[in-house]
């Protein structure tokens, strides 16, 4: 069983206090989400009754159970479900009051429902303009300057591409008073990355998890390093776990896996490239894609079920990307930010990395002058501004 010997320490996050990110998140993002969906397909007036009743439930009412033929029913009330119907969305548990608006989301769409939009992704409109858009054929097309670079120079070059491509998450951009994040980013805030790389040494028989975050212009970089870890022998099989359903806007599914196969299949130089080695490793089993249920479950990691801490027990490395897996790889609470990333990581089944842009309040892991230059610098906005990021590695 994790350690949980902090949790009486570390109050759990809510969005029940005006001013704060977790309010803004629920009272702002939300209902500019559904303002999104609502205009993403030309849906009927059944779905366009479901998102206006989820719209005043998530704003000014309490938060509904689902259907009773849900089939997922039994699963969110091991999730908790009982003990959160009927309590105000800004008064539970921010990590599982987030999970469950983007579930009520899908229902009211008639994602799981038979029926003509049953399994079209509300989001896929917006995920696919971003796959297409120049910039990421910009990005691609600096691949054929990268290839010509040192060894040690093109593992950085992707393992960063894979960090700061976090930025692209459409989520953020909804609420992102500036815009697009600095072209030039700053220090990180922790750099771990020579522990990664002495993780999967070059020719080496590494078992690698990664456990991914949004689609588009950030999983294309992801996969980038994969095809990189494979080609140079730094990993042997490598698994990416991605949602089982369209989940907080741009979170990665199978599909979302596919479009972006295709999209560097279709590039020219050395995009294609890095895409049919992906396609070859997907077929001869050196890349298998994961959708668990968990990976879409509104509690921390610590809480992860039997099966998939023994699948991540056995991996050399699980690299764990973005701001929501980071919540849940360190427990969504208000700890000092100082607080070591590897107690705070002790559950996890085995060696764990965490890339992640910073684009919500919790952080761990950082010394104290670090903590205090940030913070005499622009107050708490680096928290949450997607400006700064982070590589954490426990072993």
């Amino acid at each position: 069983m994790p350690d949980r010997s902090d949790t009486q320490l570390a109050p759990v996050l809510r969005g029940d206090q005006p001013g704060s990110f977790p309010h803004s998140v629920l009272a702002e993002r939300h209902p500019a989400i559904i303002r999104q969906v609502r205009e993403s397909f030309p849906y009927g007036p059944e779905q366009h009754r479901a998102l206006d009743a989820l719209l005043a439930s998530c704003t000014d009412g309490v938060i509904e159970p689902l259907p009773a033929d849900a089939h997922d029913r039994d699963r969110w009330t091991s999730w908790g479900a009982e003990a959160h119907t009927g309590r105000s969305w800004f008064d539970v548990p921010w990590l599982w009051s987030e999970s469950y608006f983007y579930r009520q989301l899908l229902e009211a769409v008639g994602y799981f429902s038979p029926g003509p939009w049953q399994g079209i992704d509300p989001f896929r409109p917006s995920k696919l303009a971003e796959l297409d858009a120049p910039e990421t054929g910009e990005e691609l097309a600096a691949l054929d300057a990268l290839a010509g670079r040192p060894a040690d120079e093109q593992d950085r070059a992707l393992l960063h591409g894979s960090l700061w491509g976090n930025r692209a998450d459409l989520g953020f951009r909804l609420s992102a008073a500036q815009g697009e994040a600095p072209s030039d980013p700053p220090p990180l805030v922790a750099d771990d990355s020579e522990t990664l790389w002495s993780l999967l040494p070059p020719s080496g028989s590494a078992d690698l998890c990664l456990i991914a975050d949004n689609a588009g212009r950030e999983l294309v970089p992801d996969l980038l390093l994969i095809a990189r870890l494979l080609t140079e022998g730094r990993v042997r099989r490598a698994t990416l776990h991605v949602k089982p359903y369209p989940y907080y806007v741009s979170d990665a599914t199978h599909a979302d896996v596919l479009d972006a196969l295709r999209r560097l299949t279709a590039a020219p130089g050395a995009a294609a490239i890095h895409g049919r080695t992906l396609w070859s490793a997907l077929t001869d089993g050196r890349l298998t894609v994961r959708a668990h249920p968990f990976s879409s479950a509104p509690l921390p990691f610590s809480d992860m079920p039997g099966d998939l801490r023994e699948e991540l027990a056995a991996a050399t490395l699980t690299v764990v990307k973005g701001d929501l897996n980071y919540r849940r790889l360190v427990g969504d609470r208000s700890r000092p930010p100082t607080t070591p990333f590897a107690d705070v990581t002790a559950h996890f089944p085995g060696p764990v990395a965490a890339l992640r842009t910073l684009k919500s309040d919790v952080i761990t892991g950082l010394d104290a002058g670090t903590e205090a230059a940030l913070v005499e610098a622009q107050g708490q906005k680096w928290r949450t501004a997607g400006t700064h990021a982070l590589i954490q590695v426990r072993t």
